[in-house]
């Protein structure tokens, strides 16, 4: 999608759409009254016949008003203004982007309705600008378009009462691009099937973004290179597959040579069956969105490379299947991991954590400022959030604060999780360092507290995005979360922020 800005008279504005705001006892916006005021009142004569309140959400599309420079004026219902807030703004917003959607037009101006309380013009204009992107969306590599489907949005403006105005909301328009262009790349790769997105298809896709962009490399390790390392407990998951995993490693250089980078680790299982402790059938075609960490890292690469961001950045990318196989890991194996230390596997469905501790092992050779990690976990944090926020686990103060006030700005929420050493005995063995499992007891938690067995040499984070990296039902499909949060912590640590 494409992002404009414009200022000046917006009655004046040649677009196929205008959007209007309207308060509830049908209040006009102020920039609704600017274009009423050059209509003749023609606005507020169509409100006084009933059709729109300004109740929030409701919508009244209207055509060749007198002088209006626009083909048509959406007005759409904000309600009450004392009420305006971030969550009312999305949902006008989003009340005009379903409009828009179902009339097919391509091309739309949006006024904003007086900023929302708590929220400042950039903040405004990155909200509306990455859900118009969201709502353009379309995943169709595997299906045939419909016929009669209305064109998507494609170029969303945003007026602003004055250039100095405009200057700011250019810049936040840039950085919506930027992640909903990330956030579109995470979502088509989790949404590709697991025959087409495989480990291999996955360093294919790293292979030809790095060749786009100058400022970044990626090294491909196959499972001779791994098996030289020392991944033990990455190359046990592998076996149960015909496919052969890939590390996959992206090396961003946006920053000073010496800087420590930001480093990102993504769980990227292409397939998750279970292995030998097999899933049940139902709903298990879900499972090709375990690679939902990965598809992150690459967004949040994206994101770096699209704004060409002042800092260095590592991606990496473990990736594999989890199939049942003759050679697959067996309840009660035991493999010894890259950091040498030794885990009784006794639940083999129990992989990601198996596969992401020899990629954060690996991590340490870049020495990084911070190590955030993202996997589709646990189900078990999906019992204990439910699908809103990711849960976040760190001893960090410093980096849970960055990470949580990150999420909150882009609107991508985190819930801090215990992360204490109480927890960790759950994963004590008999016949090795640990235990792949802790019980039914706090799953998230005691997943997390296995992956810091592997973390002491940096600061570390992880992300258990079980609960919000893909939709199901219905509107099954997948979020791109959260490579919002992921693209804002980067902008701020560039100091681009507002």
């Amino acid at each position: 999608m494409q992002f404009k800005i414009k200022s000046g008279d917006a009655a004046k504005a040649k677009t196929p759409c205008l959007i209007l705001g309207v308060f509830d006892k049908r209040k006009l916006s102020a920039a609704a009254e600017d274009v009423d005021k050059e209509s003749g009142g023609a606005i507020a004569a169509l409100l006084a016949k009933g059709d729109l309140d300004g109740r929030s959400g409701a919508c009244l599309m209207a055509y060749d008003l007198t002088g209006v420079a626009a083909e048509r004026v959406l007005l759409v219902g904000c309600g009450k203004r004392k009420d305006f807030d971030r969550k009312a703004y999305a949902k006008a917003l989003g009340a005009a982007l379903a409009r828009l959607g179902e009339a097919g037009v391509t091309e739309a101006l949006w006024t904003l309705a007086g900023l929302p309380q708590g929220l400042g013009l950039y903040q405004a204009v990155r909200l509306a600008a990455e859900q118009a992107a969201a709502s353009a969306y379309r995943y169709e590599h595997t299906k045939t378009p419909a016929k009669d489907a209305p064109p998507p949005l494609k170029i969303f403006t945003f007026w602003t009462a004055t250039k100095a105005d405009a200057k700011l909301a250019g810049r936040a328009a840039a950085h919506a691009g930027a992640i909903a262009a990330g956030v579109a790349l995470a979502r088509d790769l989790g949404n590709l099937p697991g025959n087409i997105c495989t480990p291999g298809y996955l360093a294919e896709r790293a292979v030809d973004m790095a060749a786009q962009h100058d400022k970044l490399d990626v090294e491909i390790l196959d499972e001779d290179a791994m098996e030289k390392l020392g991944m033990g407990a990455l190359l046990s998951v592998s076996r149960g597959s015909r496919q052969p995993a890939k590390l996959i490693v992206f090396s961003y250089h946006g920053g000073k040579d010496g800087d420590k980078p930001v480093a990102l680790v993504g769980k990227g299982l292409t397939f998750d069956a279970g292995g030998i402790s097999i899933k049940p059938a139902e709903a298990m075609d879900e499972m090709k969105y375990d690679m939902c960490g990965g598809a992150s890292v690459f967004g949040a690469v994206a994101v770096a490379c699209e704004l060409d961001l002042p800092l260095n950045l590592i991606g990496v990318v473990p990736s594999s299947e989890n199939l049942p196989d003759g050679d697959a890991n067996k309840p009660g194996d035991i493999v010894k991991s890259m950091s040498g230390q030794t885990i009784e596997i006794l639940n083999t469905d129990a992989e990601g954590r198996l596969i992401l501790c020899d990629a954060l092992t690996y991590a340490e050779r870049f020495e990084p400022a911070v190590v955030i990690d993202m996997a589709t976990l646990t189900g078990a944090c999906i019992v204990a959030l439910g699908r809103h926020p990711s849960g976040l686990f760190s001893d960090d103060e410093k980096l849970v604060k960055e990470i949580t006030d990150a999420g909150e700005a882009a609107d991508d929420r985190v819930w801090r999780m215990p992360l204490w050493d109480d927890y960790q005995k759950q994963l004590d063995s008999n016949f090795a360092d640990m235990a792949n499992i802790g019980g039914r007891d706090a799953g998230a938690i005691t997943a997390a507290c296995f992956l810091s067995r592997f973390t002491k040499e940096y600061r570390w984070a992880h992300l258990d995005i079980a609960g919000t990296a893909w939709l199901t039902g219905k509107d099954k499909g997948a979020t791109g979360r959260p490579v919002p949060l992921l693209g804002e912590l980067l902008i701020r640590r560039a100091g681009l922020e507002q």
